[in-house]
């Protein structure tokens, strides 16, 4: 897909690399690969500077002045979105909901939220969605450009669709098997299944598995109806919400246990929320003797905000 026609601008270091994973494999019986979306680029790397290269162009483009947008208080599409408003001189007001049975200075205060305000953001602490929503509404102007849940929109899918051809480039005559990825607003999922036709295993972190399958069917639709293409099949897509637990930003035993398989073997380090949790589906449902490559999105800063169980597990020799 052409996508030079879409104003862009550079926010992340591409390509990332494609590492491979020797230990890890051996260990797995698999070939995985990871692609590092985590390194490289402002405010520490992550999956979301693909899509704020495109939103962010088209908001610049529109004469915007200030970015509104949302997530819980952990959310890296916060920090990135605040690190790249200071890169690119716009306000940045990021509207946070506590939707995690989470309190404390370390999660209230420490790892994202921290980085948030040390980029210039300001931060709205909401207690329900109704009221993120009202607050939003009073800082919007006309010189406001509102960026939903992770990025997500048609413009912001664009990014990985972009990604899928860097994968495909990296990749050469090597065959994958499947992509695993974390699985949250749609936003990178659905663009690497409009850039590929590898199978992907999308594993969701927020919701059940036919839930999350509609919202990447639904942010694929709004990417081809920018790019003015027909609407996509994703049969090759598959939702898998098998290390799902109980919720947005609830790590399982599992999670906490491939946090440390792919620290101890790799050196990589994995987040509770997002990674950790497709990484604990992908170690659980590995075929022995496939190709994978898992897409590491970031994330490792909101570690922090599970300070007191990262000691504990850190240390753990299980």
């Amino acid at each position: 897909m052409d996508l030079s026609r879409f104003p862009r601008v550079p926010l992340g270091s591409w390509p990332t690399p494609l590492d491979p994973c020797p230990r890890l494999s051996a260990e797995l019986g698999a070939t995985v690969l990871v692609k590092r979306d985590d390194v490289g680029g402002v405010g520490l790397g992550g999956n979301k500077l693909r899509k704020l290269e495109f939103t962010l162009a088209a908001a610049l483009a529109d004469g915007a002045e200030k970015i509104v947008t949302f997530g819980g208080v952990q959310t890296n599409h916060g920090r990135l979105t605040a690190a790249a408003c200071a890169r690119l001189g716009l306000r940045c007001e990021l509207v946070l909901t506590r939707s995690v049975p989470r309190s404390g200075f370390a999660y209230d205060r420490s790892g994202n939220v921290a980085l948030d305000e040390l980029f210039g953001a300001t931060v709205h602490m909401c207690d329900t969605d109704e009221e993120a929503a009202q607050v939003a509404a009073a800082l919007a102007d006309d010189r406001t450009v509102t960026l939903p849940v992770g990025g997500s929109s048609g413009l912001g899918v664009l990014g990985y669709v972009a990604a899928a051809a860097e994968l495909a480039e990296q990749l050469g005559d090597r065959r994958a098997d499947r992509i695993v990825c974390a699985l949250g607003s749609g936003g990178t999922v659905a663009g690497l299944a409009l850039g590929g036709g590898t199978p992907i295993t999308g594993v969701t972190v927020s919701r059940k598995a036919d839930a999350a399958m509609a919202v990447v069917e639904q942010v694929a639709g709004l990417a081809t109806d920018v790019l003015g293409e027909k609407r996509a099949k994703l049969d090759h897509v598959t939702a898998d919400d098998s290390a799902l637990g109980d919720g947005y930003g609830v790590p399982t035993d599992e999670v906490w246990a491939a946090l440390r398989l792919f620290a101890r073997t790799e050196g990589i380090v994995l987040d509770p929320v997002y990674t950790g949790k497709a990484a604990a589906a992908l170690v659980a449902g590995v075929r022995p003797g496939e190709t994978v490559v898992f897409v590491h999105t970031g994330g490792a800063p909101g570690l922090y905000g599970y300070a007191p169980e990262l000691v504990a597990e850190a240390s753990a020799r299980r």
